[in-house]
């Protein structure tokens, strides 16, 4: 620093602590004042930017440095100056003598005999004996002519300590905002980022056309002087294509960077009618232009578009080299991220698939489901839930949990998952399910340990029974139509996958209306809370009104207070409200097991399809309920149950025996005159099968509704949803009224 006479030549050092972001497109000069305002330091650099010598600066008023006031002396300048230019120097000797940091935007006087807009920033300095009472940061522009001259401080700016801090940005549009703050105007003094469309799209690896002229979107545009002309012209987020052997396709044909040291006026012109943008042709006119390609591993991700306005120094081989180097070292964190998201969306598709995507039940029965993952980092974790529906107006509804956390325990999840809709199709007892779910977690042991726990119910919507195995699960939670609840007292079996423990049916009939809630652990227990804590929360949110509240809504309120919990586990909530098939649309005859019952079977189905409104199908429904009647008198004992269910969708005809053995479609000779019985069955019902029960068997087969009835039944479950009977209309005269409405006219 020059110093002034005025200081003693013992004064101690000063020491100046100043932060100052160095950058291509501004020249920084620092100087000393007193409390006055009187310049009594300077540095080197001063003298050949201001318009005075190093022996005029010191001593004068910092205010004769400005373009208004140069050339006069510091009193006569301030008086000259008007009161509103007289503010900024007010404001900055007030900062300094309350010893605080201030700011002003002055207008300099250069060496050149020019001017500036420079930012003065004054800083408070506490010395020894010394006159300097802070110390002015001037920023002055460079002169366009003089920038990107000096290709060390270039390099510096755009090398030094640019990938120290995005190391651990993953986000591709985070990525290019900082990439490209370092590019402009330390490089240039505009530019913009583009990257393959299939890069940041749903494929899994950048995909090039035989031409090259692959669509791309832009991540980032920048300006030196933030020209909002050019976010117009290239808005940020753009998928576009650029013309065929244009600079930007040769660019990403050849993996290599695209020199225009100047882009003519006829390339911006047909640039611009490409894009049909008018001022693109202005922006680009005579611009020199640098295309430098991001290539990872041999392929090309995109590129940089770097410009530089008339007036700078244009784009030369010295630069193409040092901006490929920036743009290697960039492509190695865009190929990161790249990498980065198509694992994480793989992993988001793969534990989404194994949750289920749409909950299937009879039309009687309503069921909503919650789940939250223990994690933040792992959407999926080892609690699944199920509702499948059954044929016969039956519904399973299933929750489960498999111990542990995160993608182990979601993958254990999902064979479990898959297993138990192959047994829920098979319709095999809930126990007998829950044991072949035991089977495969003991064989998954043998390669990797792990154990679940389940809850199984199965449920009739035409008799109102439900089948419950339970495997060391917690017990299922029943609202009563009152609002009562209550904890299902279940037999204690072990989880699945432990040891040999036998698993049990439970058999209950459920009251009309009544909710039946399943979860998981999560729900009720955590390390700051006692389990016995947690089940009677849970009997407090279904209070007396929840048995008509919207199950949205209950779902909500379950979950109340765990979202809170930042070490809970998994949480899966399905709740149903069971109800059963309307009357009207569900009948059931008692035969002797004689032959004539068949003929007495095919008269009594005639009456109930007619009134639903589906003669149509009395022909087919009669052939096919003498085929399963025939059978049941054939190879069963007792009585036989012939049952018809119509639901919204379809029509099930149901027979019961005795018999425990399951038919199956035999292999007859061409000659043959029996045994073809369940093939016609298979060929005239949409689809057909057997279930065990715990009296016997059930062979059923299901028909298609016509679309016109099954609109007018849909029509009839809102309306019966909507609009409950009077005390002077009964539901059976509601559900008369809606079927004598799908008759035929």
């Amino acid at each position: 620093m020059a110093t002034g006479r005025r200081m003693s030549r013992k004064a101690p050092p000063v020491n100046v602590n100043v932060s100052v972001n160095v950058s291509s497109s501004v020249r920084t000069l620092f100087l000393g004042i007193d409390r006055t305002g009187k310049i009594v330091q300077h540095d080197r650099a001063a003298s050949k930017i201001l318009a005075r010598s190093s022996d005029d600066l010191l001593g004068v008023h910092l205010n004769d440095i400005t373009s208004q006031a140069h050339g006069e002396p510091g009193a006569a300048a301030v008086a000259r100056l008007g009161e509103r230019d007289r503010e900024p120097f007010a404001a900055l000797l007030d900062a300094v003598r309350g010893d605080r940091e201030g700011n002003a935007v002055l207008t300099v006087a250069l060496a050149d005999g020019g001017t500036a807009e420079a930012v003065v920033t004054v800083k408070p300095m506490q010395t020894n004996g010394s006159g300097v009472a802070a110390f002015v940061i001037l920023q002055i522009p460079v002169p366009s002519s003089e920038r990107f001259v000096d290709p060390a401080l270039m390099r510096d700016m755009l090398l030094r300590d640019t990938f120290t801090g995005i190391d651990d940005t993953l986000d591709f549009s985070d990525l290019a905002e900082k990439l490209m703050s370092k590019m402009v105007p330390a490089f240039c003094t505009a530019g913009d980022l583009l990257v393959l469309e299939s890069l940041v799209g749903d494929n899994e690896f950048p995909a090039h056309g035989p031409d090259g002229n692959n669509p791309l979107r832009r991540l980032a545009v920048a300006h030196d002087q933030a020209d909002p002309a050019w976010q117009a012209a290239f808005p940020t987020g753009e998928i576009l294509r650029y013309p065929p052997a244009s600079p930007y396709v040769r660019c990403i044909e050849s993996g290599k960077p695209v020199l225009e040291h100047a882009f003519t006026p006829d390339m911006a012109r047909k640039l611009a009618n490409a894009w049909r943008r008018k001022p693109v042709r202005n922006l680009m006119a005579d611009v020199s232009m640098l295309v430098l390609p991001l290539v990872a591993k041999g392929t090309t991700l995109g590129f940089f578009c770097c410009i530089r306005q008339p007036g700078t120094r244009r784009f030369d081989a010295y630069d193409m080299e040092m901006g490929m180097e920036f743009a290697s070292r960039a492509a190695v964190f865009f190929d990161n991220a790249r990498r980065y998201n198509r694992e994480h969306a793989t992993a988001l598709t793969l534990q989404r698939s194994m949750l289920p995507t749409g909950l299937t039940a009879p039309s009687s029965v309503e069921v909503k489901h919650r789940y939250l993952p223990g994690s933040k980092l792992v959407e999926v974790g080892g609690d699944w839930y199920e509702s499948i529906k059954l044929p016969g107006a039956r519904v399973a509804l299933v929750v489960g949990d498999v111990a542990g956390h995160g993608v182990r325990a979601a993958v254990t999840m999902g064979r479990l998952r898959t297993a138990i809709q192959t047994l829920a199709m098979l319709e095999l007892p809930p126990a007998e399910s829950l044991q072949q779910l035991d089977e495969l977690m003991q064989s998954l042991g043998e390669r990797e340990p792990h154990f679940a726990t389940c809850a199984y119910a199965v449920y009739d919507a035409v008799t109102g029974e439900c089948e419950l195995a339970v495997a060391g699960h917690l017990p299922p939670l029943v609202v009563h139509p009152d609002g009562r609840s209550e904890l299902l007292t279940v037999t204690p079996s072990p989880p699945l996958g432990v040891g040999d423990g036998l698993v049990e049916t439970q058999r209950f009939t459920v009251e009309d209306g009544s909710l039946f809630v399943l979860y998981t652990d999560g729900l009720v227990e955590s390390k700051d809370r006692d389990i016995t804590d947690g089940l009677e929360r849970l009997q407090n949110a279904f209070g007396p009104g929840s048995p008509t509240a919207p199950l949205e809504d209950l779902c909500k309120t379950s979950l109340d207070g765990v979202y809170s919990d930042a070490q809970r586990d998994d949480i899966a909530v399905l709740i149903a409200r069971l109800r059963r098939i309307p009357e009207d649309h569900r009948i059931c005859w008692t035969l002797v097991p004689e032959f004539p019952s068949v003929r007495q079977a095919r008269v009594m189905i005639r009456e109930p399809l007619m009134r639903w409104g589906l003669e149509d199908l009395v022909p087919v429904t009669e052939l096919l309920v003498s085929e399963l009647v025939t059978n049941a008198i054939k190879y069963a004992n007792g009585d036989i149950l012939l049952r018809l269910v119509l639901e919204i969708d379809s029509l099930v005809c149901e027979v019961h025996d005795s018999s425990p053995a399951l038919p199956r479609v035999l292999q007859v000779d061409r000659d043959a005159e029996n045994g073809r019985g369940l093939h016609v069955v298979s060929q005239l019902a949409t689809r057909w099968g057997a279930r065990r029960t715990h009296v016997g068997k059930v062979v059923w087969c299901e028909q298609t509704v016509p679309e016109a009835v099954m609109e007018a039944l849909a029509a009839t479950a809102i309306a019966t949803t909507e609009v409950r009977p009077t005390m002077e209309e009964s539901p059976l005269e509601v559900l008369a009224e809606a079927a004598a409405l799908m008759l035929p006219r």
